[in-house]
């Protein structure tokens, strides 16, 4: 179980390939240590995204060493808040967690403009939730 003091974020996609690994790395360089992160597909591909590996280089994030991992019932239990992008039902549900689900477009086959749009937008969220992490709950 994840220490109180430390809140766990669980990113989940099909391919565990692009969204997932972007918002996981987003996420690991703005919050740091102060939060820990997962990521994982209900499919998982045999690499990441060229393309996401790219356009994350470009803001100064290297991410080539990300490999995609299968979604597991443990990390879900081990995760405080749980976001899915477009994994649908493949994602199971526990009491007491925090889901989210980010409808992006995936961007397996996309151009390199298109990922960079995702990206910021991805950007835009992680940053989002830092503040929702950080805000006292009630």
């Amino acid at each position: 179980m994840s220490d109180a003091a430390k809140p766990s974020v669980l990113f989940v996609c099909v391919h565990n390939a692009g969204r997932s690994q972007m918002a996981a790395a987003f996420l690991t360089h703005l919050a740091g240590d102060r939060v820990e992160v997962r990521s994982a597909g209900s499919l998982p591909a045999d690499q990441v995204n060229p393309a996401a590996v790219e356009v994350m280089a470009e803001v100064g994030i290297d991410i080539t060493t990300a490999t995609p991992k299968v979604l597991t019932t443990e990390a879900v239990q081990a995760s405080d808040y749980v976001i899915t992008m477009g994994c649908g039902d493949a994602c199971p549900i526990f009491p007491g967690k925090t889901y989210l689900d980010w409808r992006l477009d995936d961007p397996a086959g996309q151009g390199i403009e298109a990922v960079r749009r995702i990206r910021d937008e991805i950007r835009q969220r992680v940053q989002t939730l830092i503040d929702e992490i950080r805000a006292p709950r009630t």
